[in-house]
């Protein structure tokens, strides 16, 4: 019998915000991603292993780790100054 096992990492894009890059110097749009890696058994995913979060400059591709409230005050921030615009 075999047993086939192993993880999976996924991404998933939370949200797209417009601020100066911290590497580059650009005020460019930058993603929050969600990065997180998954047992697999029989190739399903069962569990959540690990979880990150990050935040990318989409002009000169700088990365920098958030952590989960960084990047869950970012949706916050941007739900609200939709609502606020007309």
């Amino acid at each position: 019998m075999f047993l086939l096992f192993g993880a999976r990492t996924a991404e998933a894009l939370i949200n797209v915000v417009t601020f100066v890059c911290g590497y580059c110097g650009v005020r460019a749009e930058q993603q929050v991603v969600k990065r997180a890696t998954k047992f697999t058994l029989f190739f399903v995913p069962l569990f959540t292993v690990s979880s990150s979060y990050s935040n990318t400059c989409t002009h000169c591709g700088g990365t920098t780790n958030l952590t989960k409230n960084q990047a869950k005050h970012s949706l916050e921030w941007t739900q609200a100054n939709k609502a606020a615009q007309p």
